[in-house]
């Protein structure tokens, strides 16, 4: 696509790293599955004037899964255009300016952390919510009357109610 456009300058993210080092040619390619695709990449890097290949981590590549996803949502008719996309870096994050009052007087943390400490759910939940609950409680653990989230790289979350969130935001 970027050929295409007659584009000469080109930066390419990747979350792989030995990927970016091979087709470098720092690395070699000793896989014969990929060896290749290495090829032709190196054969491709020669149509532009200047090419930078970058690697950043998949934890921190938030862009690249964006993207992917609205790229995968939309169907295009025409497959040789594609319209840009405008993005617009906020100066807040949107989880930020999100903060809602609980309608039940609840914090929004309150089922996981009453099955963690009880194992019991609410009344009247379904079959899916018990699993919902069951499921989401895998990524959360209680330290006294605290729950933190873990994330993928392991690390903690404190989880905090409304009013703790805008004391937090101010």
């Amino acid at each position: 696509m970027a050929i295409d456009m007659n584009i000469h300058e080109l930066l390419v993210i990747g979350d792989s790293n030995l990927l970016i080092h091979q087709v470098q040619g720092e690395w070699a390619a000793n896989n014969p599955k990929i060896t290749p695709y290495v090829q032709y990449i190196q054969k491709l890097c020669k149509r532009f004037r200047k090419i930078e290949l970058r690697h950043t981590p998949r934890t921190q590549n938030e862009l690249a899964d964006a993207l992917a996803t609205i790229a995968s949502m939309i169907k295009h008719p025409d497959t040789s255009y594609i319209n840009s996309l405008d993005i617009e870096v906020k100066e807040q994050s949107v989880h930020c300016s999100h903060v809602e009052a609980e309608p039940d007087g609840l914090p929004w943390y309150f089922d996981i952390k009453k099955y963690l400490e009880t194992e019991t759910y609410p009344e009247n939940a379904t079959f899916n919510q018990k699993k919902s609950i069951r499921r989401m409680a895998l990524n959360f653990f209680a330290s006294g009357e605290i729950l933190y989230r873990r994330t993928p790289d392991l690390g903690l979350l404190r989880c905090v109610n409304a009013s703790e969130a805008a004391k937090l935001l101010e």
